[in-house]
């Protein structure tokens, strides 16, 4: 269920000082991607050392793209892993969020995400019969955390995957560093997800993100333009991310379907969701994204916390949208 291009969230501030109230931003590349964060004070003051210490921290649990980290070690088969606290975190998000979609949010895709093509593994030439063997090793039921914090496989062959999580669980790590700083107003941004906590003192104004229209394929053009305070959000897509197979010319997209082992072709383009983590927005944004808009039409009328904004295709290839009622009073009519 690898994410590797998020919905676009654009920012919008002013850049300036007003009153006794200043602006401090740090800005950069981390988890593959970009970030930028904005926080309030009444001085000029610079975290830069505290926000990399997070990335680094997340990055040596959780980065499947570092071959020393603990996921990627434990992916190759090393048992002996004690996990840290993150990763028992983002572990038990995963599962509340496995359970509220009936299975459809899985971290155990990794051996697909990587026979897919969209993993730091071996790409491979699947058929019916080759997808069919790697489902034996998917299944969120496989996997455990021990009571020495060391990590219950299965099968050896078992990969973690926490892509689809792990960056808005950073996120809310840097939240949390922020938060213990005593800093109450700030914009967390990584990779088209966001956190706002308070208001921007600066304009005297609440926090707003834009979301990036789907059907833009070059350059960026707004979909819409939402109001944030106190919550995180997230967005995926699948409409930009895909790979094409030289040969046949046929289209696979990024988010795969746990239970079938294939990648998911449906007529969602693109989710947006708020919630009050972004770990959970993160996961259930690509959840929505696995699913049919009438499936996460019924996750969310058992999750109240949860606001959604998806755009999708008719019967007749007409764009729509859907937004959850909670959704839609966050949006800013121009």
């Amino acid at each position: 269920m690898k994410k590797t291009f998020i919905l676009g969230v654009s920012l919008l501030f002013l850049c300036c000082t007003k009153g006794q109230w200043t602006k401090n931003q740090n800005w950069g590349n981390a988890l593959g991607t970009t970030y930028s964060i904005i926080y309030i004070s009444d001085g000029e003051l610079d975290y830069q050392q505290e926000i990399d210490s997070v990335f680094q921290v997340v990055n040596q649990s959780m980065s499947t793209y570092i071959p020393t980290s603990d996921i990627s070690k434990i992916n190759a088969g090393d048992s002996t892993i004690v996990v840290d606290e993150m990763f028992r975190e983002v572990f038990e998000i995963s599962n509340k969020v496995h359970k509220a979609s009936n299975g459809y949010f899985d971290p155990t895709v990794g051996v697909l995400a990587n026979a897919w093509g969209f993993g730091p593994g071996e790409q491979l030439e699947l058929d019916s019969l080759r997808v069919d063997s790697l489902l034996a090793y998917v299944g969120w039921d496989k996997v455990a955390i021990n009571k020495d914090n060391t990590i219950f496989k299965a099968h050896p062959a078992i990969r973690f995957d926490f892509n689809a999580v792990a960056k808005g669980y950073a996120i809310d790590r840097l939240g949390a560093m922020l938060d213990a700083k005593g800093i109450k107003n700030y914009l967390v941004e990584v990779g088209g997800e966001v956190l706002a906590k308070g208001t921007n003192l600066v304009s005297e104004k609440q926090w707003t993100v834009g979301i990036d229209d789907p059907q833009v394929e070059e350059g960026r053009q707004l979909k819409q333009i939402v109001s944030l305070k106190d919550r995180a959000m997230a967005s995926s897509g699948n409409y930009r991310k895909f790979r094409v197979d030289p040969e046949t010319g046929k289209k696979y997209v990024h988010t795969i379907n746990p239970k079938t082992g294939y990648t998911k072709s449906s007529n969602v383009l693109a989710t947006s969701v708020v919630a009050n983590t972004c770990a959970l927005a993160d996961a259930f944004a690509t959840t929505f994204m696995a699913m049919d808009l009438e499936e996460s039409q019924k996750i969310l009328g058992e999750h109240g916390e949860l606001e959604a904004y998806i755009i999708y295709l008719d019967e007749e290839g007409n764009v729509q949208e859907f937004f959850t009622p909670g959704f839609e009073s966050l949006v800013l009519h121009q």
